[in-house]
């Protein structure tokens, strides 16, 4: 008795295995593309265009000629200070952490930034209201400055 066998199929030219070599070129390919372009989308700098607080402010870039620039921790802690009296001091906080979190370099000014946040905050609200928004923010520098200025 004969066995019938396919002839196609044991040459390998089958649609099944055709489809399995395109695909074994083709997605290998696919995915290295895909991967390399959600890499480039990703904002690598850690400076989001969309922050409220970053130290290349539009009132450092508003300075005129002939005056002399500010150091970015003075600008930040302006900032702070401002967002302090409109807002409250845990919000300003919140910003204070997230742009020495943004920026590294300024994690040097982060403790006299917070003490002058906690003097500001006594001025608005008062020591025992100001006293609320403490917490650990640079240590406890917003903390020291809420004591220095009630003293």
């Amino acid at each position: 008795m004969k066995h019938s066998t396919n002839q196609q199929t044991r040459r390998g030219q089958g649609p099944a295995r055709r489809i399995g070599r395109s695909l074994a070129l083709v997605l290998p390919v696919v995915l290295v593309l895909s991967g390399t372009l959600a890499v480039t989308r990703v904002n690598w700098s850690g400076n989001p265009s969309d922050s409220v607080l970053t130290a290349s402010d539009a009132s450092v870039s508003d300075a005129k000629p002939g005056s002399v620039s500010r150091a970015p921790q003075d600008v930040l802690r302006d900032q702070l200070i401002a967002e302090l009296t409109r807002k409250n001091p845990g919000v300003a906080l919140t910003h204070l952490q997230q742009a020495v979190d943004e920026r590294p370099s300024l994690a040097r000014h982060c403790a006299s930034i917070a003490r002058a946040l906690g003097r500001a905050a006594v001025r608005v609200y008062g020591p025992t209201h100001a006293q609320s928004y403490a917490r650990p923010v640079c240590d406890t520098a917003f903390a020291t400055g809420v004591a220095a200025a009630h003293n």
